[in-house]
């Protein structure tokens, strides 16, 4: 679940790009990199950490040109250190190209054995490298076609984009796995992972860029092409549930109307004889505001969370039970004495999470700790750009819904149904990937990995 920027032709591009990766920050914490172009060659700069934390202004300033294109990284392929960082930047004999790519390719193990074996040298272990190579193997004259011929060979989730010295390609697949829009400030077109970043540096939101849909975006305008086989659309579910912000539009909704839509269907579905509504900060707001407005049980923030952590702490050396939890969140402990509570959250992996935060409420003297979760149990992971655990680590896997909450503490324990989560999504709920709850992937590719 990477974020991706870009824009064409504006004094200020590697300034902006900068504004744009600080919007999606929450889509990829482990690295950032801008790459921009002058017209006769890329500049690029990447790094380990957060947005704020790599770029400033001297390292803007080297990053000239009116043309320039963004990443921040949450791996899913590829190990996290520096030379998995992107954008990649590479010359090659048609001259210098960037690319960044939000998703995860099924086949790229296999293509990666193919070239290697007839002489090719990676640099990284990301799938994204793959794409690369094939661009550069392809026998196309133009970059826009070359690019068609290497995504023609490969398999999975890709929202990418590419900048070269003179244009800029936004691509996404014909499954439309991961979101991509389309904006525009003044006369400069932008692409982004999700309408966040373009609320930030006021630009206009014009459209999504359409599964199978490649942009080609140069001096003359912005160019569409369909050169895919249309499929099924396959849009991730989870990006509403989770990873989307919720002031962000996306495949078609906007993520917070969808999120509490999601809590008013849980309600309905699961109410709690309770006295209070705790929401479990930060992804868990929107869903318990529909649950508490849907069940006219009072909402209370009954959990605080500590926004000022950083990526490191030193932990004491004296070991302290929950520590890792309890530096991000703590319970109200004044608002729970004697209390019956449900709290509303987004999903349960592991669930040893969900198990410390239930003990803190317990501590913090609540009578009783009802779990409702706005998702469907979790069965099976993702290979299309999420790091979800194997299988035998997802505990919704092997264990039944009651084991669950025997094991988390919970009074009661209930999930919002498949059914219902399709309701939320109304008539476009065939245009979504539910492989994580079902197990049913599409493409198939990825039972074989």
């Amino acid at each position: 679940m990477c974020g991706i920027f870009g824009i064409f032709n504006h004094p200020e591009a590697s300034n902006l790009t900068y504004l744009g990766l600080y919007a999606l920050q929450h889509r990829g914490q482990e690295s950032a990199g801008i790459v921009s172009s002058d017209g006769k060659g890329l500049h690029h700069y990447r790094q380990m950490g957060l947005v704020s934390e790599i770029f400033t202004r001297d390292t803007l300033k080297k990053l000239t040109g009116k043309n320039a294109i963004g990443h921040v990284r949450y791996s899913t392929a590829g190990s996290s250190e520096l030379k998995n960082a992107q954008p990649f930047v590479v010359d090659y004999a048609k001259g210098g190209m960037a690319i960044a790519h939000n998703g995860n390719l099924t086949n790229a193990s296999l293509i990666r054995s193919e070239l290697e074996s007839s002489g090719s040298i990676f640099q990284s272990n990301m799938d994204t490298e793959v794409i690369i190579h094939l661009i550069a193997r392809s026998k196309e004259k133009i970059f826009a076609e070359r690019t068609i011929h290497a995504l023609r060979q490969v398999e999975g989730a890709y929202s990418l984009l590419f900048l070269t010295e003179k244009e800029m390609v936004a691509v996404r697949d014909p499954y439309g796995f991961r979101p991509l829009v389309l904006g525009q400030l003044k006369d400069a077109p932008i692409i982004a992972s999700e309408t966040c970043a373009f609320d930030l540096i006021g630009a206009q939101f014009i459209r999504e860029i359409e599964p199978g849909e490649l942009l080609l975006i140069d001096m003359d305008g912005i160019h569409s092409f369909k050169p895919f086989h249309q499929t099924r659309h396959a849009q991730c579910i989870f990006e509403f549930i989770y990873f989307a912000r919720p002031d962000s539009f996306i495949f078609n909704r906007n993520v917070y109307e969808v999120r509490k839509s999601l809590g008013v269907q849980l309600a309905k579905e699961s109410p709690a004889d309770v006295e209070m509504v705790v929401p479990i900060p930060d992804s868990g707001f929107p869903a318990t505001m529909g649950y508490a407005t849907e069940s006219k049980i009072p909402l209370e923030l009954g959990l605080i969370r500590n926004h000022y952590v950083g990526r490191t702490f030193i932990e004491p050396e004296q070991s302290i039970r929950h520590f890792g939890v309890k530096i991000k969140l703590n319970p109200v402990k004044g608002l729970m004495e004697g209390k019956r509570i449900v709290t509303v959250d987004d999903s349960i992996v592991r669930a040893t999470t969900s198990r410390k935060i239930n003990k803190m409420f317990r501590n913090a003297g609540a009578k009783q700790v009802h779990v409702r979760i706005s998702s469907p149990p979790i069965t099976h992971p993702c290979f299309f750009g999420i790091d979800t655990p194997k299988r035998s680590e997802l505990i919704a896997s092997s264990h039944s819904v009651k084991e669950i909450q025997r094991y988390i503490g919970a009074s009661s324990l209930h999930y919002l149904s498949l059914e219902g989560l399709r309701k939320c999504v109304k008539d476009e709920a065939d245009q979504f990937c539910y492989a994580c709850f079902t197990g049913d992937y599409c493409p198939p590719c990825a039972l074989k990995i």
